[in-house]
């Protein structure tokens, strides 16, 4: 059997995964980071993107769609603290261009820096989710 380590996934509005993985792939701040049982500790914060996850017995990896938050690293466990963390058979790809166009409109229409800001954001939020549709594509649906 292969080593494990504990991951909690957990969004403001329910708990998404809680259970053992072989190998965790986030999308840190300055780059995606693997985390594989034994890891030191560590704690970074995460941007949107996939958060890819092998589950033991399992030939595909669980992806895990996340808008940004805190990823911790600690003996025995891993915890990702996620402002919103969509399942990735739950990902809905009309909805994330839709969210992409009202956001593109936006940034063209702003009416301050702070509309920008929060357009600029809603836009990477929307791109991530597509990748992450696109990633789900080639490699399979997961579990």
């Amino acid at each position: 059997m292969a080593m494990t380590i504990h991951l909690d996934v957990v969004s403001a509005e329910e708990s998404i995964f809680s259970g053992l993985a072989e190998f965790v792939a986030a999308p840190a701040a300055m780059g995606e980071v693997g985390i594989y049982p034994r890891h030191a500790p560590m704690i970074t914060t995460i941007k949107p993107g996939a958060l890819r996850v092998k589950v033991p017995d399992q030939v595909d990896e669980t992806l895990i769609f996340i808008s940004g938050g805190i990823l911790e690293v600690q003996p025995g466990i891993i915890t990702v603290l996620a402002d919103t963390a969509i399942r990735g058979r739950d990902l809905d790809e009309a909805s994330a261009m839709e969210s992409k166009r009202l956001a593109e409109e936006a940034m063209r229409n702003k009416s301050s820096e702070m509309d920008y800001a929060k357009a600029q954001a809603e836009l990477i939020e929307a791109v991530a989710q597509l990748q992450a549709i696109q990633r789900l594509r080639k490699g399979g649906m997961p579990h």
